[in-house]
């Protein structure tokens, strides 16, 4: 698992790096079975315009491309953010995938019987 953290534009705090890795554990639980190779990728960047948070990761792997992306003042409520609709939409592409998997005999099957 190839994973990347970026601090774009902003100074690099080992607190904001640790507080991610704990919340990526999450995901890379999620991912823990799934085949090579794993792409993690994480931008922090701050706004030039407001007193915002940009934050936004990207997984990659063999059978999922996910983006998740949010900005708001409080760098750790983003995290949260961004960490939960991330999990939500991998969970949804794997059941999607599972499903796909399971139902492509059956059309096949229900084409012998006729």
């Amino acid at each position: 698992m190839d994973k990347r953290i970026v601090f774009r534009g902003m100074e690099k705090t080992q607190p904001m790096e640790d507080y991610c890795n704990q919340q990526l554990a999450k995901i890379e639980k999620l991912l823990e079975n799934e085949r090579e190779p794993i792409f993690i990728n994480v931008v922090f960047e701050p706004s030039k315009v407001r007193a915002h948070h940009s934050i936004e990761v990207r997984v990659k792997t063999p059978n999922y491309y996910e983006v998740s992306a949010s900005e708001g003042p409080k760098f750790y409520d983003v995290m949260d953010h961004v960490i939960d609709v991330l999990y939500r939409n991998l969970l949804e592409a794997r059941r999607k995938l599972t499903e796909q998997r399971r139902d492509a005999g059956r059309h096949d099957e229900v084409k012998k019987q006729k």
